[in-house]
């Protein structure tokens, strides 16, 4: 199974993620949030996401941030959110190969579902889990649930992402990861995490696992 992270790997929503963060915390009178600051954070459940970003904030600052931060991703910000080049055919390709797809993700589940209709492409993933159902990344507990639920080893998935949040939940259930270069953290963080590949379009990653299938190395993936 091609267990995927969504936003920084799939989309590219960095730049609507970070202006609509910043926004919400100019308007509640928090500190300016840096760039830099806020795309380190994505990839983590949005509440997990606040506090790193304001350690000081309490309980109901961080339900007002969350509500102000979803009204400027989703009405506010205009900013586009397009996936990444090549990902809808390179997805198609693999299914119609008979890896079965999964995703796992920072977003919450309203979020999710939200960007799944809009791109059309929910009826590729077998099964999905967002941050708001389970325990946030780099907790390993939403792909232990996904393994779970399709009956499946770690063995038998990688996890593809683009933060170190991604690989180390992979290396922490001892599942094979895929380092993405073009997403939120620079590559140098997530060699850390020993992936079994790097990939720097989206489409690499079907002649990644052409070339295992060529070299009868892959195991039970699809």
């Amino acid at each position: 199974m091609l267990i995927f992270d969504w936003d920084g790997t799939v989309i590219d929503s960095q730049a609507r993620i970070i202006a609509s963060m910043q926004a919400a915390a100019d308007e509640l009178g928090h500190d300016p949030l840096c760039p830099e600051a806020v795309r380190n954070i994505i990839g983590l459940g949005l509440p997990e996401a606040i506090r790193a970003l304001i350690p000081e904030i309490c309980p109901d600052g961080t339900e007002r941030m969350r509500e102000r931060y979803a009204h400027h991703f989703l009405v506010q910000n205009k900013t586009p959110t397009e996936l990444y080049p090549g990902v809808r055919q390179t997805l198609v390709n693999l299914r119609e190969k008979g890896f079965r797809l999964a995703v796992a993700t920072g977003k919450s589940r309203r979020g999710l579902d939200r960007v799944l209709e809009q791109t059309q492409l929910g009826e590729l993933f077998e099964i999905t889990r967002c941050a708001d159902e389970t325990c946030s990344k780099p907790d390993p507990r939403m792909l232990a649930e996904i393994l779970a639920e399709t009956g499946l080893t770690a063995s038998d998935a990688v996890m593809i992402g683009d933060t170190e949040y991604d690989l180390e939940m992979s290396q922490r259930i001892r599942m094979d990861g895929v380092a993405v270069s073009y997403g939120a953290h620079q590559l140098e963080r997530l060699r850390r995490f020993k992936p079994v590949t790097e990939i720097h379009h989206f489409p690499e990653l079907e002649l990644w696992l052409d070339s295992l299938k060529d070299e009868s190395e892959v195991r039970t993936l699809a």
